[in-house]
C-alpha cells in the first residue's frame, strides 16, 4: 500500500511540474514584453524616419512611412514589411540584420543598428508586433 501511495504522489508531482512548465512556455518563460512606444518607436524615430517619411528618399523609393505604427504596418508599395509573430519572414528584420542585398539593407547611413536594437526589433515582431 505504501508503494502505491508513493507512486501516486510522484505522478501528481510530475503532472504539477508539467503544468507549471506549460504555463511558462505559453507565457514566454517570463520574457519581458517589448513596447512599441517605449522600445521600438525611439529607434525608428532616430534611425529610420528621417528617410522613411513623405518626401524622404526611403519613402520615395519604397512608399514606406515609419512615422507611425499604422504607417509601418501598412508596409511599402511592394507589400508588408512586418509579419507579426515571424521576424525571420519580416522584411524589416531581414533588412536591419543585413541579410538582404547590400543595396537595400537598412539603415543606408552608417553605422548599422547596434545588435541589441536589431534583436529588440526581432523580439517585438515575434511577440506579435503590437501597438503597445
Amino acid at each position: 500500500m505504501l508503494c502505491k501511495e508513493r507512486m501516486k504522489m510522484h505522478v501528481r508531482t510530475i503532472i504539477q511540474t508539467a503544468s507549471v512548465l506549460a504555463v511558462l512556455i505559453v507565457a514566454g518563460c517570463g520574457e519581458q514584453e517589448v513596447s512599441f512606444k517605449k522600445d521600438i518607436k525611439p529607434i525608428l524615430q532616430e534611425r529610420c524616419v528621417p528617410c522613411h517619411k513623405p518626401g524622404g528618399a526611403g519613402y520615395v523609393a519604397s512608399g514606406l512611412s515609419m512615422e507611425s505604427y499604422d504607417n509601418l504596418m501598412k508596409g511599402t508599395k511592394f507589400g508588408p514589411v512586418i509579419i507579426p509573430g515571424y521576424s525571420f519572414s519580416s522584411t524589416l528584420q531581414i533588412l536591419v540584420e543585413h541579410k538582404a542585398d547590400s543595396s537595400i539593407n537598412m539603415p543606408k547611413q552608417l553605422p548599422r543598428l547596434p545588435q541589441e536594437q536589431v534583436e529588440l526589433i526581432g523580439k517585438w515582431i515575434n511577440q506579435g508586433a503590437k501597438n503597445n
